[in-house]
């Protein structure tokens, strides 16, 4: 089982629409995914057509819990999509108050791996959206994965969230056994405007190491997908978006295999 974070310490740079995309890839070529909502906001639940308000049972359930986190504890807390192999780990508004609950309290930044790992014969895939803020959800959400995708907005202020999620990477690693390696994807491009050139110019210039040759264009069937509550690709998998997504996809499986 692999386990995706994408994560970026600036809000609105597409890590809901790239967590839902490439889930929808993996899927449509056979890969069991599970996606995991720590954003308090629920925009990864609400995309498939949940209201995190009214859900009885959520992701918030891991952290307050005083059971053993069992494979049997997991999985009544696991939702159905409108897409065959993708299963939702839903949010809840109350994980906003973990911060307050986490102070003095041992343990609770390794929540989510606790309940990975009896998962690991369910999924080929797991998913995390992670909040924009460093707290304790974003600390599970590091801890927990393999490999961190961070969508980056072509625009300048975006550059400076990157900066921020970059140092906490480099403070992660120090408590980590094994180095958490990260992809930075390019989103909202626009080649039309000159912010979008300047901004893809910068990003490859202090990341080359780390950028994805996959950059993904403004595309409005994005916005069309979430609408339905489907994933883009079972939309239009033709779309300039789903591309740069399936490119991303192509190379980051690539990668996994090199890393075996």
């Amino acid at each position: 089982m692999q386990v995706w974070t994408v994560s970026n310490q600036k809000g609105g740079v597409g890590k809901t629409t790239t967590v839902v995309t490439l889930a929808g890839l993996l899927a449509e070529v056979g890969y069991n995914v599970l996606l995991i909502d720590l954003d308090p906001h629920g925009s990864l639940t609400s995309y498939f057509q949940y209201d995190p308000d009214e859900l009885d049972t959520s992701v918030y359930d891991l952290f307050t819990t005083e059971a053993k986190i069992t494979p049997e504890f997991v999985k009544p807390l696991l939702l159905n999509t409108s897409q065959d192999r993708i299963s939702l780990l839903p949010a809840s508004p109350a994980l906003a108050t973990l911060e307050r609950r986490a102070v003095g309290t041992n343990g609770m930044g390794l929540q989510v791996a606790k309940a990975l790992a009896g998962l690991r014969q369910e999924y080929d895939f797991v998913l995390i959206d992670s909040p924009p803020v460093l707290g304790v959800l974003m600390v599970n959400a590091l801890a927990a994965c393999h490999h961190l995708l961070v969508p980056v907005q072509t625009e300048f202020l975006a550059l400076k969230g990157l900066e921020r999620m970059v140092r906490t990477v480099e403070m992660i690693n120090r408590a980590r056994k094994n180095k958490l390696n990260y992809t930075i994807i390019p989103t909202f491009y626009d080649r039309r405007t000159q912010a979008s050139v300047h901004c893809l110019r910068e990003l490859h210039h202090n990341y080359a190491d780390q950028i994805s040759s996959a950059i993904v264009p403004v595309d409005t069937k994005f916005r069309n997908a979430s609408t339905k509550g489907i994933v883009p690709s079972a939309l239009d998998s033709g779309s300039r978006g789903v591309h740069a997504y399936a490119r991303l996809l192509r190379s980051l499986l690539e990668r996994q295999k090199q890393d075996k």
